[in-house]
């Protein structure tokens, strides 16, 4: 079997690959012209030389015929080696230089074999020596391969055996030229021969080691993933073993940041829910406190103030969630020019200004920007973040640069992470700092990962929200950055096609009023309390249930236009079983989902059943009514 491998299978005639290594023969031809490729050049730039030079005995021999020689030396052969020399320039034309070059050295036999034709006696008879010269270039120095190299050759021969007898040359002469002439081809063919055959045969070599390379680095993969998978095993186990190698040292450093946002998922997603409901009261109750006291009461702004605070504790909530990459907040089409522009207006950027007088801050928006799907809020917290971090790496005095481009990856781009080809806008905050040292790169996006004084600067969570919100997106961060240059972090978002929403006009509350029945489905008696009151006041008829089970026993008896589904109800079934066993009694339906989590499959689940819109808690009056009108307003889609 080694034997078998190791014999290379070819045509002995015409020295082609066959059998099973007939697959090597196209890769052999771009092989043997790359590795041929200078020798030919400087074998092409000396043969115009030489051919050339040789006019000086043309004027020696024969000065009254030396028109029509040089005529071939200067006008036909010599430019013809010089277009050759450029030829070979042209990778494309790699494939056609074997076929050329043979033509070329036929050419250049012609032409030797014409200056025999026209010369006068006795020197036409000296002539075919220039024929030895040819082939000794035609088959060693141009590396020809063997067939075209002989085809050259034995038309030379007999163009020459023609040529010789048609002008009268003794036949003495002629036998004795046509010996060291055909000598001297068969010679040069058997060299040629050779030379194609060690290439060949070096070029089956290389590849057979290759290969036997190759199978060497599928064992080394193959045993490298058996030990990697053996060593995630152990570290799952035991977190206390040290790594040995480089490799295994970076995959406990993704192991622990893995850890430390799986802790802080959990966290969570364990108090998230509960907050959520107690938070729907503080943004709901308000509510229908505004509906009962006059317009004109002090009360008033006191009570938007608890909203407000109820809203803001909301959005503490999905950022913390964010963390996780579990939030609820919908991505919508936005135009990243007009966000910056409108937040570099805010009061946020004017304290950090008031903070860091010495810092500048300077903007480089592309006219030509693409849309991209992103949470607004996620985006302003991510640009602050951004922004103080550049801010204070600045503070000695400098500038901010915020810009942001189109950029089409035709190829794979590997920076910090590895960014697919496609298309993208990004968003670049470059300073002039004291840069990020090599080795804390990666190690800036990890949960708690913080050089700055706690409590003070920073909290060790800012550049991971960064993070997060940039994988909520689909996109990819690039940091470049070294010590004492400047730092730039690039944000490679991508693009969507969609059109920019039209801003939606002002809901009235007289437009949200209803008299159609809605059972609400709630685990939670406080959240059955508040969408109650809340949907009544705008003169709904309202029955509630506080699971699924009940619901679906309640619209046994009981007929209802829309639920509204709690998505988590434990125990028991969820919003999604509870929908799907409802419209089994009754297939017309309607109903909305409400949650404290995000948009999951079971939510879209529900919606390919008829479910309409999704909303999350804590929800306003104004937020559920809306939901509710217009799911009602729905045609219903058979």
């Amino acid at each position: 079997m080694k034997n078998d491998l190791k014999k290379m299978h070819m045509d002995w005639f015409t020295l082609r690959f066959t059998g099973p290594d007939a697959i090597l023969e196209q890769t052999f031809y771009q092989y043997y012209a790359t590795r041929t490729l200078l020798p030919l050049r400087i074998t092409l730039v000396t043969g115009i030389l030489v051919y050339g030079a040789f006019g000086i005995l043309d004027a020696l021999m024969m000065p009254d015929h030396k028109t029509i020689p040089w005529l071939i030396r200067y006008a036909v052969v010599c430019p013809s080696l010089a277009v050759m020399l450029g030829i070979t320039y042209f990778p494309r034309s790699y494939r056609y230089i074997q076929p050329i070059m043979s033509f070329i050295v036929a050419l250049g036999g012609l032409g030797i074999v014409a200056m025999i034709a026209i010369a006068p006696l006795p020197v036409n008879y000296f002539y075919y020596a220039g024929l030895i010269l040819v082939f000794i270039f035609g088959y060693t120095f141009v590396y020809l391969r063997f067939l075209w190299a002989s085809l050259s050759g034995w038309i030379i021969v007999a163009s020459y055996e023609m040529t010789a007898w048609f002008t009268g040359t003794p036949t003495m002469v002629l036998i004795s030229n046509s010996f060291f002439l055909i000598s001297a081809n068969l010679a040069g063919m058997l060299a040629c021969y050779n030379i194609e055959y060690a290439h060949r045969r070096n070029y089956f070599l290389t590849r057979l080691l290759d290969q036997e390379q190759q199978k060497i680095r599928e064992t080394n993969e193959l045993l490298e993933q058996r030990v990697a998978e053996r060593t995630e095993t152990l570290e799952r186990t035991n977190r206390r073993l040290t790594q040995e190698i480089n490799d295994r040292q970076l995959l406990e450093s993704q192991l622990k940041q893995a850890e430390k946002m799986e802790t802080i998922g959990n966290l969570a997603a364990s108090v998230a829910h509960d907050l959520n409901n107690i938070l729907v009261g503080l943004v709901g109750y308000p509510d229908l406190l505004l509906m009962k006291i006059p317009a004109a009461s002090p009360l008033r702004q006191d009570i938007i103030r608890i909203q407000n605070s109820g809203q803001r504790a909301s959005a503490m909530v999905q950022d913390l969630l964010a963390l996780a990459r579990r939030g609820v907040a919908d991505k919508e089409v936005i135009q990243l020019n007009e966000l910056l522009g409108n937040y570099l207006q805010t009061t946020e950027i004017q304290q950090l200004q008031k903070e860091h007088p010495r810092v500048t801050l300077e903007t480089k928006f592309a006219a030509d920007l693409l849309n991209i799907r992103a949470v607004p809020g996620q985006l302003h917290k991510t640009l602050m973040n951004l922004l103080t971090n550049a801010a204070e790496a600045t503070m000695a005095g400098g500038s901010v640069l915020i810009a942001t481009s189109n950029r089409y990856l035709e190829s794979v781009h590997r920076g910090l992470e590895t960014v697919p080809p496609g298309e993208y806008v990004v968003l670049s905050i470059h300073d002039n700092g004291i840069g990020i040292p090599a080795q804390d790169q990666k190690k800036i996006f990890e949960p708690f990962y913080t050089k700055k004084r706690m409590g003070r600067s920073g909290t060790g969570l800012g550049m991971t929200v960064v993070w997060n919100t940039v994988k909520d997106m689909e996109g990819f961060i690039d940091v470049i950055s070294a010590e004492g240059k400047g730092t730039t972090i690039e944000l490679i978002l991508p693009v969507t096609r969609e059109e920019l929403k039209k801003i939606p006009e002002r809901v009235f509350v007289d437009d949200l009023r209803g008299d159609e029945r809605v059972l609400i489905v709630d685990d939670v008696a406080e959240q059955r309390d508040i969408a109650s009151c809340l949907l009544e006041k705008l003169g709904y008829r309202v029955m509630t249930a506080g699971s699924g089970e009940e619901a679906v026993a309640l619209l046994v008896k009981n007929d209802t236009d829309i639920a509204v589904l709690d998505m988590i109800m434990d125990p028991g079934i969820d919003g999604c079983e509870t929908y799907r066993q409802m419209i089994s009694i009754k297939p017309t339906l309607k109903a909305i989902m409400v949650s404290g989590f995000s948009e999951s499959s079971r939510v879209k689940e529900a919606q390919s059943l008829g479910a309409g819109a999704y909303v999350n808690k804590p929800y306003t009056m104004e937020k559920l009514a809306v939901a509710l009108r217009m799911e009602l307003n729905r045609t219903n889609q058979l």
